[in-house]
């Protein structure tokens, strides 16, 4: 038996330090994280008084480098997605760098998509972690692989909540020793200041690239209309000129002092690549909504219930309303059953929340959106030339718009500016058979369009049976006869004006003088009975 005894020895003690090299290597690992935490704070608070321009870039790196991660996605989508995607967020779940999505598949049965963004982990909790992204970037997706700084794979992340109307998302990920971000107040940024970008441009993770804030409060479409989040999305971008490319998408915006101030979300671009304009999601808008959809999954967003423009694109429709201003907010429709409905009126102009000036449609829009339901503002307004104040109360905003607005076509926050007019048309008086007709039993009095020339100065502006025509110009309208009167008594060299209601709600029909001056058919055609 003494043979064996040195032997045995030997693996005994092998087996010792075997079991120390495992503790001693965990113990390693929790010592180089504990060291990195203490590198990124005291990083942190050098950052306030280094002076040197590269050495600030060189220190931003080092406190955003951790937090910055690569996700790769795996979504099934409809054959006729892939078309869908808008123009400026393709390149982002873009692979390959071509410009376009990689489909797998074709026809219009479901195809498989993969993508690339990039995100950054703005939060822990023990070990968990949560990163924010965009929607486009992690929202149906089906498998989640993400890479973090130092090289780990993570592929447990779940997508806790996506926003498509302000192209957000938080995924939560089951990780230690991670380092996260810290938010920035992106309401003190100012043309010209330094920023950098962060991400995985064209799959070269951990990418940065630096610029400065070229625009604020930016539309993806600088025509107005429709931009890359569509008719309901909350767009007031900051614009950038760092060099942003696919694969960026989600990736933090950071100022010189570390934290982040926007996420990368979307390029003004020919080719798909970086031309020197850049959009990213304010961290003051990006705040709120990460953490309703961090705890709730879900957005709940503040809502009047009003169609509105800009007054630098209704002019004439609030100069005849009596506006005299350059700016502000122009009311062109009220719907029925919400909280505006009774309290502002078509061609109000709205100028002021809570005492603050608000300029444009889009302002008011984001600020009602922040706006918790069930809050009392008061909305400064001018009304027929007039100032006063409003006080309303907050809404809800419904998940279908669509339906509560009875189907009408378009996004209360989109003006109105082709209104309907009244030359053309058809009245009677508001029989109880067609105020049932035409779900009007709880309007007033008026007289009811019961048809519309084809072609007409009413029918280009959108005039059509079952409206009721309650005002025309300065004249209030009770019966037919007097819509009548005052259609024939009015100036056809001026614009014309008719408020309107309808079974959604009530609307200023502006018609201009120019319509008003073509030809018309002597009588419109005769309804028929059924």
């Amino acid at each position: 038996m003494k043979p064996f005894r040195k032997p045995m020895t030997v693996l005994a003690l092998a087996a010792a330090c075997a079991g120390a090299g495992f503790a001693g290597f965990d113990l390693f690992q929790n010592n180089q994280f504990a060291h990195a935490e203490q590198r990124v704070e005291a990083t942190r608070e050098q950052l306030s008084s280094v002076n040197d321009l590269a050495s600030v870039f060189k220190s931003v790196n080092k406190v955003m480098e951790p937090s910055v991660v690569s996700i790769e996605v795996t979504k099934t989508v409809r054959g006729g997605d892939a078309a869908a995607i808008p123009e400026q967020l393709r390149p982002f779940m873009d692979p390959d760098g071509d410009g376009a999505p990689n489909i797998e598949g074709f026809g219009g049965g479901p195809q498989v998509q993969r993508g690339t963004g990039s995100g950054f982990i703005i939060e822990t909790d023990g070990d968990t972690a949560y990163i924010v992204t965009n929607n486009h970037v992690a929202g149906g997706a089906q498998e989640l692989s993400i890479t973090l700084a130092d090289g780990r794979v993570i592929t447990n992340g779940k997508v806790l909540g996506t926003d498509p109307k302000t192209d957000l998302a938080v995924i939560k990920v089951s990780v230690d020793r991670v380092i996260p971000a810290k938010w920035g107040d992106s309401g003190t940024l100012s043309k010209g200041d330094w920023v950098l970008a962060f991400g995985s441009p064209l799959e070269y993770v951990g990418s940065m690239t630096h610029g400065i804030v070229s625009a604020l409060d930016r539309q993806s479409n600088p025509r107005g209309g429709t931009g890359v989040l569509g008719a309901g999305g909350y767009e007031s971008f900051i614009q950038v000129d760092c060099p942003i490319n696919p694969g960026n998408s989600g990736g933090p915006l950071v100022n010189v002092n570390g934290e982040v101030i926007g996420i990368n979300t979307a390029i003004a671009s020919r080719t798909g690549g970086f031309q020197g304009i850049g959009f990213a999601i304010p961290a003051n808008q990006a705040k709120p909504i990460y953490e309703q959809l961090k705890n709730d999954g879900k957005v709940t967003r503040g809502w009047l219930g009003v169609g509105i423009g800009d007054v630098a694109r209704a002019k004439e429709e609030a100069k005849q309303a009596g506006f005299k201003g350059d700016s502000g907010v122009y009311v062109s429709q009220t719907f029925r059953d919400t909280p505006a409905y009774g309290k502002l009126e078509p061609a109000d102009v709205i100028t002021s929340i809570n005492g603050k000036p608000v300029r444009t449609s889009q302002e008011l829009r984001n600020q009602i959106a922040v706006t918790k339901p069930g809050t009392e503002l008061k909305l400064g307004v001018v009304r027929a030339g007039k100032e006063t104040e409003v006080m309303i109360k907050v809404g809800s905003q419904p998940d279908n718009l669509e339906m509560a607005r009875g189907g009408r076509q378009g996004e209360p926050g989109e003006a109105r500016n082709s209104m309907p007019g009244a030359i053309g048309v058809r009245v009677s008086e508001p029989t109880d058979e067609l105020r049932t007709r035409y779900g009007l039993e709880d309007a007033g009095d008026g007289a009811i369009v019961t048809a519309v020339i084809p072609r007409s100065p009413a029918a280009l502006v959108g005039l059509r049976p079952g409206d009721l025509i309650t005002r025309i110009n300065a004249t209030a309208v009770n019966t037919a006869a007097d819509a009548q009167d005052a259609l024939a008594a009015a100036d056809k060299t001026k614009d014309l004006r008719l408020l309107v209601s309808d079974r959604d709600g009530s609307r200023l029909v502006f018609l201009p003088a120019e319509l008003l001056s073509r030809t018309q058919p002597q009588q419109p055609p005769q309804p028929r009975e059924r």
